[in-house]
């Protein structure tokens, strides 16, 4: 398999999209989807583009041009080289500890602690 259709699947996995959902959201088809995934159809860089925002990722992570995943973050005028982006509040974030994934308790507890803190430096 290609780094394109590896990490298209990984991606679309990761999101919990279906084939079909995922051809939905790029309105295309279920077959369409599947054929790029087992390399069977290369898709073009305006039908990558649109995978790739489904995906809430880049066509370059897509096409193996950077191993980061995360699209980057624009803050005003200026580029954050390097750095990544979470939203936090982020229904289908997986937050992890030291290789584990924390539950959705913890995760919640984390939230209340950040909000917390971002209240008192108001």
């Amino acid at each position: 398999m290609s780094v394109t259709s590896e990490r298209m699947k990984q991606q679309r996995k990761i999101k919990k999209l279906t084939q079909t959902s995922l051809a939905e959201l790029v309105n295309s088809s279920r077959s369409s989807i599947a054929q790029i995934e087992t390399d069977k159809y290369t898709p073009s860089y305006a039908m990558l583009s649109l995978i790739a925002n489904a995906l809430d990722t880049t066509v370059d992570y897509l096409q193996g041009k950077t191993d980061n995943a995360f699209k980057t973050v624009h803050s005003g005028s200026a580029i954050r080289e390097g750095k990544k982006h979470v939203d936090l509040d982020d229904d289908e974030l997986v937050m992890s500890f030291e290789g584990k994934e924390l539950s959705e308790d913890y995760k919640k507890s984390i939230l209340a602690f950040v909000k917390m803190l971002r209240e008192d430096r108001k």
